[in-house]
């Protein structure tokens, strides 16, 4: 599995994901709120299945040099 989430937006999966499944313990409580946990883990792991299947990348290209 190649990485293909660029750093930022794996910080913001991450604080986005958890801020989302904090809902389960102090918001309203539902079920719904444990999906908070594919962006963490997406986030974590740098790898997006869907950008996978899709050949989608928010990675900087790798430069050759000389």
């Amino acid at each position: 599995m190649k990485t293909n989430i660029h750093p930022i937006e794996r910080a913001v999966r991450v604080l986005g994901g958890a801020a989302i499944v904090s809902l389960a313990f102090i918001g309203p409580q539902t079920p719904w709120a444990w999906l908070g946990l594919i962006p963490v883990a997406t986030g974590l792991s740098g790898w997006c299945p869907p950008y996978a299947m899709l050949g989608f990348s928010t990675c900087k290209a790798p430069t050759e040099s000389s």
